[in-house]
Parts: C-alpha cells; sequence; structure tokens
C-alpha cells in the first residue's frame, strides 16, 4: 500500500470509523497532548497495559502514529489475511519478523526508517504486556534508538486500558482510560555514546523514571517477561514437594 494510501486509511480510521466510536463509548481523557512536537520526529515511548494501548494512546494526537506489528499480520492468505493485511498496513504499522535472533535489531531498523522520514514513532520499552498492572524494566532499544536518530522522546502513560481490556481476554470493563503525554526528553548530550551499555541503561532508566511517574505504576526492576515466566512457574500444579 502506497504511501499516500495508507494516509489516507489510517485518517479514516481514526477520524470517521474507529475514533469517534471510541470517543462516544469511552470518552477518554488526554493530559499534555501539547508535549507532542507538531512536525519532525519523535519517540513516543509509553508503558504496555493492554493491546487497546495502541488504539487510545494516538487517538487525539493529530499526525500519524507507527508502530512495529508482527510480520505474520501482512503475510497471511485468503480473506483473512487480506483483511489483516490490509488494516495493519494502512493503520501504518511497520512489519517485523520477531522470530529471529535479530528481531530487535529488525524493529530497530523499522523505526529508524520511520523516524528519518519525520514521523511519530510509538514504542513499548517494557517489551510486552504487563501482566499485573506493575511497570517494569525497559528495554535499552528506546535509547539506542533516540541517539542515532537524535530524535526526542515523549514519555506516555496510559492509565486503566488494562479494565478495557485486560489481559487473557478480549473485553472488559466501560470505563474512562487517561493518557498523559510528559515533556519531550532531550539525550543529545550522550551524542554518539549509542555503544555505550552503561548511557543506555541511564536514559533508559530514565525514561522509565518518567513513565512511572505519569502513570502512578509500582516500578519493578525486572523484565516483564521474566516476570510472567515467574508467575506462571508459581502458579504451575506439581511443583511444590510432598508432605
Amino acid at each position: 500500500m502506497g504511501a499516500v494510501l495508507v494516509r489516507m486509511f489510517y485518517g479514516v480510521l481514526k477520524w470517521v470509523v474507529i475514533g469517534p466510536w471510541l470517543k462516544l463509548f469511552f470518552r477518554p481523557k488526554v493530559e499534555g497532548l501539547e508535549n507532542v512536537p507538531e512536525e519532525g520526529p519523535a519517540i513516543l515511548a509509553g508503558n504496555h497495559l493492554s493491546y487497546a494501548d495502541w488504539l487510545f494512546m494516538p487517538l487525539y494526537v493529530p499526525r500519524m502514529v507507527r508502530f512495529v506489528a508482527k510480520a505474520e499480520y501482512f503475510t497471511g492468505t485468503g480473506v483473512k489475511g487480506w483483511l489483516q493485511r490490509t488494516f495493519f498496513s494502512g493503520t501504518g504499522n511497520v512489519p517485523i519478523d520477531r522470530s529471529g535472533a535479530d528481531a530487535a535489531e529488525g524493529a530497530l531498523l523499522a523505526a529508524r526508517k520511520v523516524l528519518d522520514e519525520g514521523g511519530l514513532f510509538g514504542i513499548y520499552p517494557e517489551g510486552t504486556r504487563s501482566h499485573d498492572g506493575r511497570l517494569y524494566r525497559g528495554k535499552t532499544g528506546v535509547a539506542r534508538l533516540a541517539l542515532v536518530t537524535r530524535a526526542p522522546v515523549v514519555p506516555v502513560a496510559v492509565i486503566k486500558t488494562d479494565e478495557v481490556a485486560p489481559p487473557g481476554k478480549k473485553f472488559g470493563r466501560l470505563v474512562q482510560p487517561i493518557v498523559r503525554f510528559g515533556k519531550p526528553l532531550d539525550f543529545s548530550r550522550y551524542e554518539g555514546m549509542e555503544n555505550d551499555r552503561y548511557i543506555l541503561r541511564s536514559i533508559t532508566d530514565e525514561i522509565m523514571y518518567e513513565i512511572m511517574r505519569l502513570s502512578g505504576q509500582e516500578y519493578v526492576d525486572m523484565y516483564a517477561a521474566k516476570a510472567k515466566e515467574l508467575t506462571k512457574q508459581q502458579a504451575a500444579p506439581g511443583d511444590q514437594p510432598a508432605a
């Protein structure tokens, strides 16, 4: 799908087909929208509570916000495959193969392309949805992306989206979600240091601190994927020693 068609399709979905219904039923509250740059590249780094995050976070942003999505959504066959491909392409998502060892690098390349073109790129530093509503340690890809592209990072917090669409369920409760955009973070002082892992961790932690401050979530200094695995292990039957 060409760039012009993508923007047209995105606009129709956002302002005509999906957006008005989301606003009508959920009446989301948005704060700090003025912190999103009106032009030029920027990284919107947010917490990740629900699959509904990518619907509510860009809802009131006048510009297109692009994310990465699984490559499978772009390669399906038949009617279902065509519908998926059309929807995800038309909403500006960038395909990424997450099955290989270089998945993270592929995501960064896709994101860099969006930012090099002057666009807005949405990213979830936690890497996966929080399973318990807490905020988890961020991966350093967002820091490397900020340094390589020199794009400002706008911290974003979504609140109550995990009640709209709880993890493991398709539907939840009809509540008013909140989206908060923080002031852009400038990391130009670290220019040329994108290969220093201590700098990358410091930048990422600063971003996560701002997200925590905006969201009010409890912070856990552990990767979300690891926390999920530990929770599964603790809940698995038969793991306890016999009495």
